[in-house]
């Protein structure tokens, strides 16, 4: 038996930091009902391939909505949000990531859905949070990482500041979410009390950047753009003989005597500048120039070769590279779903864990369209009759109920 088997989730939550949360609570079992507007979370309309995006399946919405069922509601009808409420009241939970204060005006804020529900966990994502100068603000994943300082710190002097290659703040935030959604559930079997927890991507970025914020709150040190360099010359990257970039992680001071013999060069090691690690750091420029000329003399493979079964070394990989030397099909991080109506299956990664009892599994595919909205209704009580007149009423949007 999976950890969350048993527990419901109501999820209105769209993009890509409130679907990967509950979609890794899905894989750990829970029930995920995701609730679309018409026309679908936009996510369906992303991604690499035209069938995909077509059949609103695209995969930028797969990789984060396997393992739910989907209903379309419209909650700008009073009976979509009425309904809405309905469905709340045999939830274990809720998650949302609308700008702070939507869910109120829609009368399905936490005050609204635990008054009849006490039992209720309600967790709110935001770019922002629901106070200080930028609370409120619409914002995505580039957005906020402009806003938090990790782009000024990221690129190098002459670039500029650079945005991460993927939504890291998205899925950090959605992890984070996840562990406390999960944490007040357990709170709740033992208190038998719901909660309401807040989870902003810009409180998240600070807690990502705590080392270089605690050296800039308690030493003053300011962060810089480093590019591929690291505090210790030792553990950066540098290109080597065939162009390709290797990078380092000689930071203990046993894997920097190891790298020193490795590459022919002890003599370092009697150096005062250099030979011990916590020290070399006013001498970091002299060190790096060393090693950038003798990481020059090797391929960056014959390095690779040579060091990383002693001293942590990698060459640099593109994605396809390292997607196929970690073989992370094999390690059970990359699963396929059926998808029929899209030409066949999609390749999803799953969960960056594992465990040896009731792990992550993916049991079902991301859901077409409102492709369960007649079970959900029919297993939360509704009569054929009040599905007809929600569906005449536009309440579940059948008007407008067709992929991007």
């Amino acid at each position: 038996m999976r950890a969350l088997e048993g527990i419901r989730i109501l999820d209105f939550s769209h993009v890509i930091a409130g679907p990967f949360c509950t979609a890794q609570l899905g894989l750990l079992g829970a029930e995920i009902i995701k609730v679309e507007e018409p026309g679908g979370d936009y996510m369906r309309g992303r991604g690499g391939d035209d069938a995909l995006r077509r059949a609103g399946m695209g995969d930028h919405f797969a990789v984060q909505n396997a393992n739910k069922r989907s209903i379309v509601i419209d909650l700008k009808t009073d009976e979509g949000r009425a309904l809405a409420r309905r469905l709340a009241l045999r939830a274990d939970a809720v998650v949302e990531n609308f700008r702070p204060g939507v869910m109120a005006r829609l009368g399905l804020d936490y005050a609204a859905l635990s008054a009849t529900n006490s039992r209720l966990v309600m967790c709110s994502l935001n770019a922002f949070g629901e106070a200080g100068s930028f609370a409120g603000r619409p914002a995505y994943d580039n957005v906020v990482q402009a806003a938090c300082g990790l782009m000024a710190m990221t690129g190098t002097a002459d670039s500029g500041p650079l945005k991460a290659g993927a939504p890291i703040l998205d899925y950090a935030s959605g992890t984070m979410a996840a562990f406390a959604l999960a944490a007040a559930l357990l709170r709740r079997e033992r208190t038998g009390q719901g909660q309401h927890i807040e989870v902003s991507m810009l409180d998240t970025a600070f807690m990502l950047m705590g080392p270089v914020i605690s050296s800039l709150l308690n030493g003053g040190r300011a962060p810089r753009p480093h590019a591929n360099e690291h505090a210790l010359a030792a553990a950066s990257c540098y290109e080597a003989a065939d162009g390709a970039l290797i990078m380092l992680g000689a930071c203990t001071q046993r894997q920097f005597e190891t790298l020193c013999r490795l590459i022919g060069r002890a003599d370092l090691l009697d150096d005062p500048r250099f030979a011990d690690v916590r020290r070399q750091d006013p001498h970091r420029a002299a060190l790096s120039a060393i090693l950038a000329e003798e990481m020059r003399r090797r391929p960056a493979a014959a390095w690779e070769a040579l060091l990383a079964d002693q001293v942590p070394a990698v060459r640099v990989r593109d994605l396809a590279e390292a997607l196929s030397d970690s073989d992370a099909a094999a390690r059970g991080v990359v699963a396929e779903v059926g998808w029929p109506s899209a030409g066949g299956r999609i390749a999803i990664p799953v969960a960056a864990w594992r465990a040896d009892a009731d792990g992550p599994a993916m049991d079902r595919p991301p859901p077409a369209l409102g492709a369960n909205t007649d079970a959900i209704l029919t297993e939360a009580g509704l009569a054929p009759a009040e599905i007809a007149a929600l569906r005449k009423s536009g309440a579940l949007g059948m008007r407008k109920e067709a992929g991007p």
